[in-house]
């Protein structure tokens, strides 16, 4: 049909990638339940990646297998982080097949017709944020940020206050436990006075859970070892590695930029337990205190 060799091998890779999306989109859709809106779409978009498929097989007169590992990949991303996460992080992926459909218009005329149509796919994504855990996403970054910010500004102080791995742990733990019991209560009431569709309840569960997640987290290095100063040191490692585990989730699945989210958390979590530890420096100090 009049297109080069170095034209029908980037045609044989964009065959590749649709018909391994399609494989995916069609998995993600059948662990939806039938007529779910959200089921609808992907297999929409399966159906769509398909025509595609078929259109480049028309050029290049050759059946391609889907990447069986990329399928593997994706429906395990989304069976453990939802299927909202693992649509966009692949969408993330196909934007280097749209580059090759811009590249390849001129030799195949159906080319720019399949870019329009990938864009597409894109704004139907968007609309397909309806998933719980999303809805809530706001009750677990209160959890979470609030844990982070108290917790890590706690050990700080208690680690020079104490000097006592020990007694750190059996501190901190107590903070921690009764701070998740209160955030739950305050998100619970916070939630039920507002005009939402979130439930009162679960709200309250989703901000315990992240918060008690956080303690757990960042109490750990007190549990197992003896030198006070490497546990707080692995215990705000651990917090800015949850803050950017966090907000990368958040960024892929509602498109909201990782990079400020991610240094105001960290800054903040940082922050506090600079200005703790100067206060248990203090208390040492000036107050005399020893245990």
């Amino acid at each position: 049909m009049g297109i080069t060799e170095e034209t029908r091998q980037q045609l044989l890779a964009a065959q590749k990638t649709e018909i391994t999306e399609h494989h995916i989109y069609r998995r993600l859709a059948q662990r939806l339940p039938s007529g779910d809106r959200n089921r609808q779409i992907l297999e929409k978009i399966a159906a769509d990646e398909l025509k595609h498929y078929q259109v480049w097989k028309e050029y290049t007169g050759q059946d391609v297998k889907p990447n069986p590992i990329s399928i593997w990949w994706y429906t395990l991303v989304a069976r453990l982080l939802g299927f909202t996460f693992g649509v966009k992080l692949m969408e993330m992926g196909e934007e280097n097949a749209q580059v090759n459909y811009t590249a390849i218009a001129k030799a195949v005329p159906e080319a720019k017709a399949l870019y329009d149509e990938e864009e597409m796919h894109e704004i139907e994504l968007l609309d397909m944020l309806d998933e719980e855990h999303l809805r809530y996403a706001g009750s677990v970054v209160l959890g979470l940020n609030d844990a982070l910010v108290e917790l890590t500004g706690a050990l700080a102080g208690l680690t020079l206050a104490f000097q006592n791995v020990d007694l750190i742990a059996l501190s901190g733990l107590i903070t921690g436990i009764a701070a998740a019991l209160s955030m739950g209560a305050s998100e619970y009431l916070s939630t039920r006075s507002e005009e939402t569709d979130k439930n009162p309840v679960r709200a309250s569960i989703y901000t315990g859970i992240a918060y008690i997640i956080t303690v757990a987290l960042l109490i750990l290095p007190y549990l197992v070892l003896q030198n006070y100063y490497l546990c707080l040191a692995i215990s705000l490692t651990t917090a800015v590695l949850i803050v950017a585990a966090f907000n990368y989730y958040i960024s892929v699945a509602k498109g909201e930029p990782f990079r400020e989210r991610f240094f105001e958390m960290a800054g903040l979590s940082l922050g506090v337990a600079a200005f703790s530890f100067g206060i248990g420096f203090l208390v040492r100090l000036w107050l005399g205190v020893e245990v």
